[in-house]
């Protein structure tokens, strides 16, 4: 399930300088996830753990990083608690494990698809595979 944003918020004005072809994946990425429900914008790390740990297990937003080489983060309810995956975008694309894309909700529709048949496995995770 996705936690729905509480409003589509404004363009961080953190970002580093882009190339203009980057720019522009950033820009129509970022439009099309702030139409979404589950992006939150800055809400940091303990806000975001703080709203998943009520909710279902799989329940899942995205908001702003607060690591300054991250745009995003991915904040997932995992059985332990919730968890937090940096999303990195690197020469056009957002980039999460083995999975990236230029668009930062298609690059999440990749990973719940590959999910279901292949669980991932990340450090920050404990050893609890991410379905």
């Amino acid at each position: 399930s996705v936690l729905p944003s509480p409003s589509p918020p404004g363009l961080p004005d953190r970002f580093r300088m882009f190339r203009s072809c980057e720019w522009e994946v950033l820009e129509r990425s970022l439009n099309i996830l702030q139409a979404s429900d589950f992006y939150w914008g800055p809400l940091s790390v303990g806000e975001a753990h703080a709203k998943l740990q009520r909710e279902p297990v799989g329940t899942y937003l995205v908001r702003d990083s607060s690591q300054g080489n991250c745009l995003f983060s991915l904040s997932v309810r995992m059985p332990t608690g919730p968890v937090s995956l940096r999303i990195s975008f690197q020469e056009g694309y957002f980039r999460l494990k083995n999975w990236f894309s230029d668009c930062v909700v298609r690059l999440l529709e990749l990973v719940v698809a590959g999910t279901r048949n292949n669980p991932l496995h990340f450090d920050e995770m404990g050893g609890t595979p991410l379905v």
